[in-house]
């Protein structure tokens, strides 16, 4: 039903107009009548209104005024001018002014419904193409939000290569807040449960919680969500730290359990992480929050722990990483089990809180290898489980350092396999697979045959022959066809959509793009404006 404003200043009009036809029956409805332009202005601040039928001559504020005034302060209503056969060619004039249609008077009742059929047809074609934009626009913001909650997730569980690159990837992202070599920053792990413990409802429940997740990270500074496949039914925060730290009291901690209390009616466990300062101890920080939470009850009661780790000293530099990553890429069992020995074989003197530390840090790495390799069997993803459930026990130590040993060597062998295929197809494939997650970091040959430990010559002519396009014009296809998406929401400026896909000039993203479509990235929009 569409809602219609009469203005008319002889009432006696405006009743015959009432009933010209069934309004209600042709699907629109009477809510307002007005005798002036001035007085129509008013009833639109106060009533929804798709359609005003106006007179030309009034006093105070005529036909064509209003309609002028109504165009620019509401631009959503659409205008039908009735006039005199003496006013007609004035009010014909006003089809400039945004006027959708005039009839001459008298109205006959078969011109008024067609008039106003034709403007429903016109308003609901609009709506349409603006129900279209605003998804794409959502698609887009989707988008970006998603790739911020997967670099976040990269940077607390994947190796990444240099930190200015880090850094600068974050202000892409606009994650400015965290894009500080010294930032302070704490994470927070929290878990719904269910008093009665039903999964199912969990599951029906996961998506609300997830987007109540992202409505409080909005009303926080600084604040960010996102979430990690290997734990179930849960969220993981990361707030920049500026004074006091996150304790059980925090206003932040309060509302969150009460919000999933009040909306979803399930208990939650929150555990807060330690302080952590520097983007190279991000790891330690989130896997301080899942040692806390790790700590909580068993049972669906809310609780918050905090701290379980602020004292530990924790010995997993990130040098040793790259050498336990080294030893296993480069296929080197001695190395690897020298490393593993060094690692493990300090748990004599250390608390069961900083063996668990150590074993998570160990996990996630060998977990990034698998995911970076495309290794991710059955077999290791059951592997990566059971190990993560024991880590969690925190009275198995023996089992899981022999559960690590296992998983580490059977990774290795993964990767040999992947390194050692004669025709290179497959690791061309884990290439391919990182182009398409990092695209839009500083990516060259040679950083690329670094991180996949081969000689970029033969990486650059095995990629060839596999994909059909030589490394840089692959990369630059899909930044390009990313960049369309980014294009299509309208608060992205240019310079923003150039960063997002990997360019610091957006002079150079304009010439790039113009060359694969033909279309600078404004002719492009502008493309997209004019289609809708």
């Amino acid at each position: 039903m569409m809602n219609v404003l009469i203005i008319d200043d002889e009432i006696q009009i405006r009743k015959g107009l009432r009933m010209k036809i069934d309004w209600e029956e042709e699907g629109f409805e009477i809510v307002a009548e007005a005798s002036n332009g001035q007085e129509a202005l008013e009833k639109l601040k106060h009533q929804k209104v798709d359609i005003a039928i106006t007179d030309v001559r009034m006093p105070i504020m005529d036909g064509i005024e209003f309609v002028k005034q109504c165009h620019l302060e509401y631009p959503d209503v659409k205008t039908l001018v009735l006039s005199g056969y003496s006013d007609f060619d004035y009010a014909k004039s006003s089809m400039q002014a945004g006027v959708k249609d005039y009839l001459l008077k008298p109205v006959a009742p078969d011109e008024l419904v067609e008039a106003l059929q034709r403007i429903r047809k016109e308003i609901v074609e609009e709506q349409e193409k603006q129900i279209e934009a605003d998804r794409m626009v959502q698609l887009v913001h989707n988008q970006l939000e998603e790739m911020r909650e997967q670099y976040l997730l990269y940077l607390v569980k994947e190796e990444f290569s240099e930190l200015n690159i880090a850094l600068e990837r974050l202000q892409q992202l606009k994650l400015e807040e965290l894009a500080n070599e010294k930032v302070r920053v704490q994470f927070v792990t929290v878990e719904i449960r269910d008093l009665e413990n039903n999964e199912e409802e969990l599951k029906e429940l996961w998506l609300p919680f997830k987007m109540l997740c992202k409505e409080v990270a909005e009303e926080n500074e600084a604040t960010y969500s996102f979430y990690d496949a290997s734990y179930g039914n849960m969220i993981h925060f990361i707030q920049r730290v500026n004074a006091e730290p996150l304790t059980q009291t925090s206003r932040f901690i309060k509302n969150l359990q009460a919000k999933v209390k009040q909306f979803l009616n399930l208990e939650s466990v929150v555990g807060i992480g330690k302080v952590v300062t520097g983007h190279t101890e991000f790891k330690n920080g989130y896997i301080s929050a899942l040692l806390s939470w790790s700590q909580s009850q068993v049972g669906a009661h809310s609780q918050v722990i905090e701290g379980a780790a602020t004292n530990e000293v924790f010995d997993f530099s990130v040098d040793f990483e790259k050498r336990l990553t080294n030893a296993i890429e480069n296929v080197n069992h001695k190395a690897l089990k020298k490393y593993m020995n060094e690692i493990l074989g300090k748990t004599n003197n250390q608390s069961m809180l900083s063996f668990s530390f150590v074993a998570n840090r160990l996990l996630f790495l060998l977990g990034s290898l698998a995911k970076k390799y495309d290794i991710e069997t059955t077999e290791i993803n059951n592997m990566i489980w059971n190990c993560q459930q024991s880590i969690w026990e925190l009275n198995s130590q023996s089992k899981v350092i022999e559960q690590l040993i296992h998983l580490a060597h059977l990774i290795i062998e993964k990767v040999n396999d992947v390194r050692s295929s004669s025709s290179g197809a497959q690791l061309v494939e884990n290439v391919r697979r990182f182009l398409d997650r990092h695209y839009a970091s500083e990516i060259s040959l040679s950083t690329l045959s670094e991180q996949f430990h081969i000689n970029s010559a033969y990486l650059s002519e095995i990629f060839k022959t596999h994909v059909g396009q030589n490394f840089s014009d692959y990369l630059n296809h899909l930044r390009m066809e990313n960049g369309k998406q980014f294009l299509k929401d309208p608060q992205l400026k240019i310079i923003d959509v150039a960063h997002l896909v990997g360019f610091s000039n957006s002079g150079y993203f304009s010439t790039v793009f113009k060359k694969q479509f033909g279309q600078t990235p404004a002719e492009y929009r502008k493309s997209l404006q004019l289609s809708e």
